[in-house]
């Protein structure tokens, strides 16, 4: 990792992204790369895929390195300008594999992270999730609400796993005078989903591309809202550089809300499926309705999201139908509405 450390892109940032090997952090890559910015992505690759990022390892302002964030950092690597944080696995399918593990990511992967900002006096971006409101009382969801949250349900160790890290990010801050923002993430689709984690709109363009029943959770009228991938990603670059006075918490997501039997109407349009539409049990702890409140984001970043999901979905469609994926879904499934 000597070369690595002594390498800078001339003009650029020198940014870390943990998982950046994953859905979501693949994209930020790109982003952060074509912003000018030399990046370092570090992935265990237990959810993220070499492949996601293979375009990137061509360019001489971007590395891959295998890395388990629940170890600190690697020393050798260059001081870091800014850190993202999105090392952890987002979908039930993945989280409930090994909750333990996914709890102690939350928590020993933050304060590795927190460690080495402090270190480098890096600014550092956590991402957190929609699932610290747990199924809500109160909709849409402010970044004020306290959330309802089961402590000791099957999705606990994501949930609470988040919620903790918030308040060892927001605590750590204030004792270290560190610049941390935190982003709440609500759910995002596009390119590079992964074809068997379980999200609702993987598994549904999935099924209606094979002509396979589309299995609803619940009788379908519960409602979710859904932002494309890019619109998440430009709120995670002006939420990194917002000033001082964007401090707490802040909501990224699509407040267009429709219910998941919609949602499944919809998908069977766009791939011209022969589908029908089946229901099953609802899973446990499963969010009655989830859409975000994003006045913060809207007055504080200028972020709104652009992509119509219409559009988005299309995008979706196509890259799943391109791609030729014939990986069979999880048949006992019940992670249909992971947040990210």
């Amino acid at each position: 990792m000597s070369s690595i450390a002594n390498t800078k892109s001339p003009g650029g940032k020198t940014i870390c992204v943990t998982g950046g090997a994953g859905f979501l952090g693949s994209h930020l890559c790109e982003r952060l790369v074509a912003d000018g910015n030399w990046v370092v992505c570090l992935d265990n690759f237990h959810t993220g895929r070499p492949e996601n990022v293979a375009r990137l390892t061509r360019s001489n302002r971007f590395h891959l390195i295998e890395h388990d964030v629940v170890e600190p950092l690697p020393s050798e690597l260059p001081a870091f300008d800014e850190i993202y944080n999105l090392a952890c696995p987002a979908s039930p399918v993945h989280y409930q594999s090994n909750p333990v593990r996914t709890a102690l990511i939350c928590a020993e992967g933050a304060l590795n992270v927190l460690e080495r900002a402090q270190r480098d006096g890096a600014r550092v971006m956590h991402a957190s999730t929609s699932e610290v409101y747990g199924d809500p009382d109160i909709h849409p969801q402010p970044e004020s609400y306290f959330g309802n949250v089961n402590t000791v349900g099957p999705r606990s160790c994501y949930d609470e796993g988040k919620r903790f890290a918030e308040t060892l990010f927001t605590d750590y801050a204030k004792q270290s005078d560190l610049t941390v923002k935190i982003v709440r993430i609500f759910n995002t689709y596009g390119p590079r989903m992964q074809p068997d984690d379980g999200r609702v709109v993987s598994n549904f363009v999935l099924q209606a591309l094979r002509d396979e029943d589309i299995t609803v959770f619940g009788d379908g009228s519960q409602t979710r809202s859904f932002c494309y991938v890019d619109d998440l990603i430009e709120g995670f670059v002006r939420l990194m550089a917002s000033g001082e006075e964007v401090s707490g918490p802040v909501n990224i997501g699509n407040p267009a809300e429709i219910t998941v039997e919609e949602l499944a109407e919809t998908v069977i349009e766009l791939t011209g499926s022969h589908s029908r539409i089946v229901h099953r049990a609802l899973p446990v702890d499963d969010p009655r309705r989830r859409r975000p409140d994003i006045t913060r984001a809207q007055q504080m970043l200028g972020w709104s999201p652009q992509v119509r999901l219409v559009d988005g979905l299309a995008r979706t469609v196509r890259y799943f139908s391109s791609a030729g994926l014939r990986r069979p879904l999880h048949s006992t499934d019940t992670a249909q509405f992971a947040p990210v």
